[in-house]
């Protein structure tokens, strides 16, 4: 922050950013990239990223609150399951490697394009929630490892969770997206605690780029909700096609 065109630069992304995660995800590859530009070595750009993630989904349930669009307390009880893990992941990530960011993000979204792709069709009208029984354990176990990729790296997880909670527990596009900034607001405090406790945060840089991605957030949490489930299908798509194309070329 030497610079003071830093501060309205970080804010701006901070608002893209937001926007991107709160509708579909993968807005980390752009803040985590500004945030190593402006001089943070990449475990320090990757805890400071976390308060800007903290203060983005904590509007983006305002958001989604305020449209009525809540699955409480299911995403409370895969907020808890996804916390657990994330204190693995982020401590086996203040001390890893810039590359293994990239590699590891790789194999997710291939993952990511391929369920796309090969996904069974969920008609409307066979959209009936599972939010109990197998069905809440399946969930409940799966977000304890969904957790620890967010404490890790976080970059590109609202893809996962998103996909997981429509084509396991039946929420549709919308209730989905509502519930994953629940579930990544609850477990990105503990994530940031860990990276604070080893003084990997920049609580200045964070603060400013959270900003933006709270503002960003309040505005697609309301329009995602007003656009309905094709919107947020479109965005998703075209989302994990850039990220995609942008790990290909920046791993040649």
């Amino acid at each position: 922050m030497e610079e003071w065109y830093h501060y309205p630069l970080l804010i701006a992304v901070g608002f893209v950013v937001g926007f991107i995660n709160t509708v579909a995800g993968g807005g980390s590859l752009l803040s985590l990239p500004v945030l190593i530009f402006l001089g943070l070595p990449p475990a320090v750009a990757n805890g400071t990223n976390r308060v800007a993630v903290i203060i983005q989904t904590a509007m983006g349930v305002a958001g989604f609150k305020s449209k009525g669009v809540s699955t409480y307390p299911f995403n409370v009880y895969l907020g808890i399951a996804a916390l657990l893990g994330s204190l693995i992941g982020a401590y086996m990530a203040v001390d890893v490697k810039g590359e293994t960011f990239n590699r590891i993000l790789a194999v997710v979204m291939v993952i990511v394009v391929l369920i796309i792709i090969f996904k069974p069709r969920i008609r409307i009208e066979d959209l009936q929630e599972r939010l109990s029984g197998k069905y809440f354990w399946i969930a409940m176990a799966s977000f304890f490892f969904i957790g620890i990729y967010g404490g890790f790296i976080n970059a590109g997880i609202g893809f996962i969770i998103i996909l997981f909670l429509h084509f396991i527990n039946r929420l549709s596009l919308v209730k989905a997206n509502a519930t994953k900034v629940a579930v990544v607001f609850i477990y990105t405090l503990g994530a940031l605690m860990v990276f604070a406790w080893n003084e990997k945060v920049v609580w200045q840089v964070g603060l400013v780029l959270a900003v933006g991605n709270g503002l960003g957030a309040w505005v697609s949490s309301r329009v995602s909700v007003n656009k309905g489930d094709g919107f947020i299908k479109t965005f998703l798509v075209v989302m994990v096609v850039i990220m995609a194309v942008k790990l290909w070329f920046f791993n040649s």
